[in-house]
């Protein structure tokens, strides 16, 4: 049982979801005469005086909203929420309709019908919930469900009632740049009255939370096609395919962050349909951007040539040895980190890099090989980075890493340095299959200058002398969550591990039998992760060893991660979004 290999189902739908976390690059050609979706560039608008502060620890511990992917620019997905629901049953669903049935349903608030297929973290801000997804759901008239659109849904948050919807219709080159059905597989980032996201369509958008509801068209953008209450108020738009000919891998997806005025993105440049040419090795990877206005401050292609498949990562930004730090994880297995201001000649300050594979994994086509990209958000969490690798779940499972990093340190920081055994003081440049060829006389050193400080592939937890299933840590399209010196992370082959923090020390792995897609929520002493098979788990926040204290079924898969706003749970499942609060609760209010 313990040294037990499993298949991963690989569906269509596993393509959806890398694509939305995907960074891939490809240009895009558009019909004769069609003008770039939604452009408004930046010298049309007024820069504002405004200048808005980081999130403050402080303000995180405080709970309430949950205003972006990981509640804040640390991304520690650790909400503070009082009589969390531990609880709950679902209904069910008609077959032929697909829709709730409220019979026996214990414990939930609300439920939302969203798409076909939902990838997108909810996000809660100033009493509206906001999920991506595909227009399954049809709430437009002028789209029926039955048009294939990426969309960005908002909801009230006292009921679940339908507000309006951001549409993004499919790009004309197809499956290439924008994957059927896959929607918007991203969560939004709000502050105030403004709402910046990435659509499927590789645009950066900033939109008007009320919608039209406020009777106004806000913003410099006035191309909207409807102005409806049902519709969304774009304030600006910026396409990277057009302005800076990005080539997006089936799908642009990336969850932005802020620091100050300053908004980070990963583009999703990536590689062709031939899973080979790298249509655009000179775009962007990396941007940084005025989110008043959408000017372009600064550009990086640091993963370049070396992209393996595409980019899904999002960004994470905190103040890391007195320096404001964005984290960005490249489509190369690099982490990247850069100053957070607005760079010098349209650069930004590169700080330091890591690569995240050892110097002698290779990259093999399909996922066959020991090489891996990163898909999940790199966390910061008490001045350290953590963050592990992964590849499209539909490449199947395969060997991962999880690293812990010291973000002080300058330049090449990577646990090893490769060289040839003929010259052991030049280190050889980067390259994209395997950097170490070792029929070349090439050999990796320990990196004098490593960033390392503590890194978990496997561990001997019987002492046997062997590494069984459950003590591998294996590809994670997961990122951590870390409380009280508590690390959880879900792997693609099922496993769900914790760690001390501080030292890499494995407590203990539970195998949930199913792939885990999304990322662990803690919340109220407790620990919830979902599942493939729909299901649920939730532990007690501690280090001993455990079985899950329940396994709740939501009726279909969860692909996305379970997020609390003002002691609510919400947890989206492949067709709806569930509100889940204890009865008592919602009495009391």
């Amino acid at each position: 049982m313990s040294s037990r290999r499993r298949n991963v189902r690989a569906r269509q739908t596993v393509t959806a979801l890398i694509a939305a976390f995907m960074l891939g690059a490809l240009t895009v050609n558009l019909i004769p005469g069609e003008q770039p979706f939604g452009i408004v560039r930046a010298d049309d608008l007024q820069q504002s005086n405004h200048k808005l502060l980081p999130v403050s620890v402080a303000e995180i511990k405080s709970g309430g909203d949950w205003a972006q992917w990981g509640g804040n620019s640390y991304r520690n997905n650790t909400p503070v929420g009082v009589d969390i629901c531990r609880e709950w049953d679902c209904g069910r669903f008609d077959r032929k309709t697909g829709e709730w049935i409220s019979d026996n349903a214990e414990n939930i608030k609300w439920v939302a019908r969203v798409g076909s297929q939902t990838y997108g973290n909810p996000v809660v801000a100033d009493g509206q919930v906001y999920v991506g997804t595909n227009n399954g759901a049809g709430y437009i008239k002028r789209y029926p469900a039955k048009v294939d659109l990426g969309c960005l849904v908002c909801f009230r948050e006292s009921d679940g009632e339908f507000l309006w919807q951001h549409s993004s219709e499919k790009l004309p080159t197809g499956r290439v740049h924008d994957w059927p059905l896959q929607g918007i597989c991203c969560a939004p980032l709000v502050e105030g009255k403004r709402l910046w996201f990435v659509s499927s369509r590789g645009e950066v958008l900033c939109l008007d939370t009320e919608g039209f509801h406020d009777d106004e068209n806000d913003g410099p953008f006035k191309e909207e096609t409807t102005i409806s209450k049902e519709e969304a108020d774009v304030i600006w738009s910026f396409d990277m395919m057009s302005e800076l000919g990005v080539s997006q891998h089936n799908m642009c997806s990336c969850s932005v962050t802020s620091w100050g005025d300053f908004l980070l993105v990963n583009t999703s440049n990536g590689l062709d349909e031939s899973h080979i040419n790298l249509p655009a090795p000179e775009a962007p990877s990396f941007i940084c951007m005025n989110k008043n206005t959408g000017e372009v401050y600064w550009t990086d292609n640091s993963p370049g040539v070396n992209i393996l498949h595409g980019q899904w990562s999002s960004p994470a930004i905190g103040e890391l040895g007195g320096v404001p730090q964005v984290i960005f994880a490249g489509g190369d297995g690099w982490v990247y980190s850069f100053k957070v201001d607005e760079g010098k000649d349209g650069k930004g300050e590169l700080l330091w890099k890591f690569d995240a594979n050892p110097k002698e994994s290779k990259w093999i086509l399909g996922g066959r090989g020991t090489r891996n990209n990163i898909i999940a958000t790199p966390v910061i969490y008490d001045g350290r980075v953590y963050v592990a690798v992964g590849q499209d779940p539909e490449h199947g499972e395969g060997i991962g890493h999880l690293w812990c990093i010291d973000p002080t340190k300058r330049g090449d920081v990577s646990p090893e340095l490769a060289v040839n055994v003929e010259d052991r003081d030049t280190p050889i440049e980067h390259r994209r299959i395997q950097a170490v060829i070792e029929e070349d006389g090439d050999v990796a050193i320990d990196n004098p200058n490593s960033a390392v400080i503590w890194h978990y592939d496997r561990f001997d937890q019987n002492g046997d002398g062997e590494f069984d299933f459950e003590e591998t840590m294996h590809r994670s399209c997961g990122t951590v969550a870390i409380q009280d010196n508590l690390l959880y992370i879900a792997d693609f082959s099922g496993l769900f591990h914790c760690l001390d923090a501080e030292t890499g020390k494995v407590h203990w792995t539970y195998d949930m039998l199913a792939a885990a897609w999304g990322s662990p929520l803690i919340v109220d002493n407790h620990v919830y992760i979902g599942d493939e098979d729909g299901d649920v788990c939730i532990f007690e926040l501690t280090a001993e060893p455990q079985e899950p204290i329940a396994e709740i079924n939501m009726g279909n898969s969860v692909y996305s991660t379970p997020i609390v706003a003002n002691n609510v749970l919400y947890i989206a499942n492949k067709t709806h979004l569930f509100a889940i609060q204890n009865e008592d609760a919602g009495e009391a209010e």
